[in-house]
């Protein structure tokens, strides 16, 4: 698909505290519209999530396609994991329950798609891995750590590798930022930690090029120089709006 001059999208990205939605420029990734945000309801049952949705779509007046980026697994709109999230989300037809509660058709409804698959189609199409090919990982780290592979530019979705087993322990439980905020880490302890991680991805994919993005992201100066691996590594460049960037991409079938 071939994006025009003019051409716009709409992307909300869900996260365990908040909502953020904006208007994208599909040319180039930059946001038309100041990010919309509403807290994220508590308890996050789908009926209380798909109101804020609605007002998200309903306070920048959009009338278009929507992508939701969701911290689990979500194939064709329905969720397939509630590791981050609140069990009442399993097996749920996501995109169905946010389309009605917009009273759209589906042409004009809501795409779903997990949180990193749509950090890393927005730094493959606008940031530092746009002209990447072969095997590139995004990772985020964050409460957990999410991930999105591409390979030549394609996304295999839903990797969700932060869960991968790593010295006996599920390894975003050992190397997320929130392991170090609950451990009260060093940035030097942290990246000790990030580095055994990432390491053992380097064996299992032999990446071309890892992108890290995700809160500890915007203070790489701070660890990212004591990761000493054998792949190329990079901090992510469109950090806070990579997931309503990647959303909305999605939702225009840029993907």
């Amino acid at each position: 698909m071939t994006v025009k001059d003019d051409a716009r999208g709409f992307g909300i990205d869900i996260g365990g505290t908040g909502m953020k939605a904006a208007v994208v420029d599909l040319t180039n990734g930059a946001l038309l519209t100041e990010r919309h945000r509403i807290d994220t309801p508590q308890p996050a049952t789908p009926e209380a999530m798909a109101e804020v949705v609605r007002e998200l779509v309903e306070f920048h007046g959009w009338g278009g396609p929507v992508g939701c980026a969701f911290p689990a697994v979500v194939r064709h709109g329905i969720v397939g994991s509630a590791a981050n999230i609140d069990d009442s989300w399993l097996d749920v037809d996501a995109d169905r329950i946010f389309t009605e509660a917009l009273d759209r058709h589906d042409e004009d409804g809501v795409v779903m798609l997990n949180d990193a698959d749509a950090a890393g189609l927005a730094e493959m199409r606008f940031g530092v891995g746009r002209g990447r090919g072969g095997v590139v990982m995004m990772l985020t780290f964050g409460t957990g750590i999410g991930s999105g592979l591409f390979v030549d530019g394609t996304l295999v979705p839903n990797t969700e590798l932060g869960h991968l087993e790593l010295d006996g322990h599920v390894a975003e439980h050992r190397a997320a930022a929130s392991a170090k905020k609950r451990e009260d880490l060093s940035w030097a302890a942290w990246a000790e930690r990030v580095e055994r991680y990432l390491r053992h991805l380097e064996r299992l994919f032999s990446p071309d090029l890892f992108i890290v993005g995700g809160g500890a992201s915007k203070k790489a100066d701070r660890w990212l120089d004591d990761v000493r691996i054998d792949t190329e590594i990079v901090p992510a460049e469109l950090l806070n709006n990579a997931g309503i960037v990647g959303a909305a991409i999605r939702a225009a079938g840029l993907h």
